[in-house]
């Protein structure tokens, strides 16, 4: 067993790591039409090709907030995508609301597909401890329909075959992409778009993936949280010698009952 003085020290060590690996990669400013980044929100507006060769104009915009290090930019706290659906005219909006213990908005939007008056949002968990909060999904993504007036989750399987286009600008912290890209009035054509995203090698930017990649989720190792705010690698929990000395390790950590993996990864044992 480590001595006290050394363990502490380790926990001590260990928290802070882990907060500053979550912390470490924020969303920095968007091309700003209504002020300097952090100062309140930024708004753009993106032309969008849709899989049957229409296209509409979206209009997206975000806050500013939460946590973030010294000398590092604000993250986006929330960001909403505005649109009009086609042929009824009808305005249809979603937003990817600040997500408690994540200190930062849950979502970083990918695409938007249209079929049969019906609106399809495909997104991905904004970096590793949003992926660990939605479940891991692999491929990375989580799918939004709109139905009855609301958004609702569907799986992958259920989303329309012939989308397969990601035609939103992936990652909107690039702002000097957005600003070379964009016309005097903050509009983004579909063909830079294209050209913005045709940069990134990530293949779940090149398309929309329909199976499991054999990476999925090795850049995040997985995590709990003790729904407080601080979130811990399961290695630390599978890694004691018993049960007894988990549940203690969950104890330290401030980990509950629900919270606490334990008797999951000692069932058995």
């Amino acid at each position: 067993m480590l001595k006290k003085p050394f363990a502490q020290t380790l926990q001590t060590t260990t928290r802070r790591i882990l907060l500053s690996v979550g912390l470490a990669i924020g969303l920095s400013a968007c091309m700003s039409l209504a002020g300097a980044a952090g100062a309140g929100g930024d708004s753009w507006q993106e032309e969008v090709q849709l899989h049957d060769g229409r296209s509409i104009v979206v209009e997206r915009s975000q806050t500013y907030g939460g946590r973030h290090e010294i000398g590092q930019s604000v993250p986006a706290k929330e960001h909403t995508i505005r649109f009009k659906l086609p042929n009824t005219n009808n305005t249809v909006t979603w937003t990817s609301e600040f997500g408690e213990g994540l200190g930062r908005t849950n979502f970083n939007l990918l695409a938007l597909h249209i079929k049969n008056d019906t609106p399809y949002l495909i997104v991905e968990p904004n970096l590793c401890m949003a992926y660990n909060k939605w479940g891991r999904p692999n491929p990375p993504y989580l799918i939004f329909k709109w139905d009855a007036n609301a958004w609702s989750r569907i799986e992958i399987a259920a989303l329309p075959p012939e989308f397969k286009t990601i035609n939103l600008i992936v990652n909107n912290s690039r702002i000097e992409e957005i600003q070379e890209n964009s016309t005097a009035k903050g509009y983004v054509p579909a063909t830079y778009v294209k050209v913005m995203n045709g940069r990134l090698p990530q293949p779940e930017y090149r398309s929309i993936l329909r199976e499991p990649m054999a990476y999925g989720g090795a850049g995040c190792s997985e995590m709990v949280s003790n729904g407080k705010g601080l979130w811990v690698g399961v290695g630390w929990f599978r890694d004691q010698p018993s049960l007894a000395a988990c549940t203690s390790f969950c104890s330290r950590e401030n980990f509950d009952e629900k919270t606490c993996p334990c008797n999951k990864l000692f069932e058995g044992k």
